[in-house]
């Protein structure tokens, strides 16, 4: 199985959850691909649905995030590791995140009254975002766990989850929390 880590932090600073991470990852039978994001020259979406009728199926600008976006989908689970920003993403995840259009078709279904494009792709990574926080912040939670569901709802994974780690938890504290949300992942049933 393969595993795709999507690190979003603008420096070091999640260095030790991403090594306890990748343990809990590697103990489970993945081999993991980290990918810094900071690191990558990625532009941001521009809205053009060139990915859908220039290029169908691989966005119209010719950067890292075409290399991501393919490593997405040969995955079979994706990880974004992110500091919590007003209950969403880094910055640097959000751009790669708004540039997985192209694995969505540009037709419509109906799920649970809401309509939503259909995968591109039969075979679907596993969804999980893991937020990091220096303290407990209620409201950046619930919109961070309300996201992620979103997400998870327009990704259609197969299953998918997301938790809040605090900056300030001890090593133990937060590797029993990587360990139960990777144990628990929610089956989502469309």
């Amino acid at each position: 199985m393969k595993a795709l880590v999507m690190n979003g932090a603008e420096d070091e600073s999640f260095q030790m959850i991403e090594a306890e991470l990748l343990r809990q990852l590697e103990k489970r039978g993945f081999t993991v691909t980290t990918l810094q994001m900071r690191e990558m020259e990625i532009d941001t979406c521009a809205g053009c649905f060139g990915c859908w009728v220039k290029t169908p199926g691989e966005c119209v600008i010719n950067d890292a995030c075409r290399d991501v976006a393919k490593e997405m989908v040969q995955s079979d689970m994706v990880v974004y590791l992110t500091p919590v920003t007003f209950g969403g993403y880094s910055y640097h995840i959000k751009k790669a995140v708004d540039r997985f259009i192209p694995v969505l078709l540009p037709y419509f279904r109906v799920i649970k009254g809401e309509i939503h494009h259909p995968h591109r792709y039969k075979k679907r990574p596993s969804l999980v975002s893991l937020g990091i926080l220096e303290n407990k912040d209620e409201e950046q939670e619930k919109i961070f766990y309300a996201l992620n569901q979103r997400n998870a709802l327009n990704m259609d994974p197969p299953s998918y989850g997301a938790g809040i780690i605090h900056s300030s938890q001890d090593t133990k504290e937060y590797a029993e929390k990587i360990r139960a949300m990777l144990d628990s992942l929610e089956v989502k049933s469309a």
